[in-house]
């Protein structure tokens, strides 16, 4: 195995500066968003795009796909997708076939946002079920970040983002697999942060707490659970996508240059309130 020198002053890589309007833009950039028709993803992609970039993005639902391509294109964003089971090795090859096709094999933003859950207590969950949450919520992204790898590495500026979960950190009830799947992509990006530094690729994680998107809202629409994320939340109510794709984009933005390994919290203060005591 080649070693390299880490005092070696000949690898550090310094920044071209550049003026202020471009470090808080993504002009010229490109970007693969997983899962990017509905909720977090959605929102994500809007906000790139807004913001510059040409977006390409997936979906396992292909009418909602055409539904949204044709609502961007009317909006003119540049935004691009095909169908693709994120849980699926082969559609995964597919999808980075294309997306290096469209992009000439280069990529400066990837975000793995494709995520499910399954609810129940640890004894209840059976092996299908282990499986389909840890394939779709780790495996998936994992296998993304590979065959990302040689894109970002060529774009000379990559960025990657997971979307994780407050569930990660600390216990919400939402089931041990999810929270152990959100965990792992937790070190994974700290992991990845050392890993491909040298490459000049950034690597950061957006845990977001109850955000108001179709995968929770039948929780939310129960007022005795909302009551209760409401009562240990600082902020006093849910999140929106929009306040997590704001983050997201940030940190694929030459403002957020050296910033990188970071799990940042979308939480309205959640995971710092321990115990509202009566004064």
């Amino acid at each position: 195995m080649a070693s390299t020198d880490i005092n070696s002053s000949s690898s550090a890589v310094t920044p071209t500066p550049v003026s202020r309007k471009s470090r808080w833009s993504l002009a010229g950039m490109t970007a693969l968003v997983t899962g990017g028709t509905r909720g977090i993803g959605r929102a994500v992609v809007e906000e790139l795009a807004e913001l510059g970039a040409a977006v390409y993005t997936c979906s396992r639902n292909e009418e909602e796909l055409k539904q949204r391509l044709e609502e961007w294109k009317v909006r003119g964003f540049d935004v691009g997708g095909c169908v693709c089971d994120a849980s699926s090795v082969a559609h995964r090859e597919e999808l980075f076939r294309r997306v290096s096709s469209c992009f000439g094999g280069k990529l400066n933003i990837l975000i793995n946002n494709v995520g499910t859950n399954i609810r129940k207590g640890t004894a209840e969950y059976t092996a299908e079920e282990y499986s389909k949450i840890m394939t779709t919520n780790l495996e998936s992204s994992y296998h993304a970040c590979q065959l990302a790898y040689p894109l970002l590495k060529a774009s000379g500026s990559g960025s990657l983002v997971f979307i994780s979960s407050v569930a990660g950190l600390v216990h919400v009830g939402s089931g041990s697999i999810y929270g152990a799947s959100k965990g792992a992509i937790n070190q994974l990006t700290k992991n990845l942060a050392c890993e491909w530094a040298k490459d000049n690729i950034r690597t950061n994680c957006v845990a977001p707490w109850y955000i108001r998107t179709s995968l929770v809202e039948h929780l939310l629409e129960n007022k005795t659970f909302l009551d209760h994320v409401v009562s240990r939340t600082p902020l006093r109510r849910p999140g929106e996508s929009e306040e997590v794709s704001s983050l997201v984009a940030y940190l694929c933005m030459p403002a957020a240059s050296y910033i990188t390994g970071q799990i940042i919290s979308v939480d309205g203060g959640f995971t710092v309130n321990s115990f509202d005591g009566v004064v």
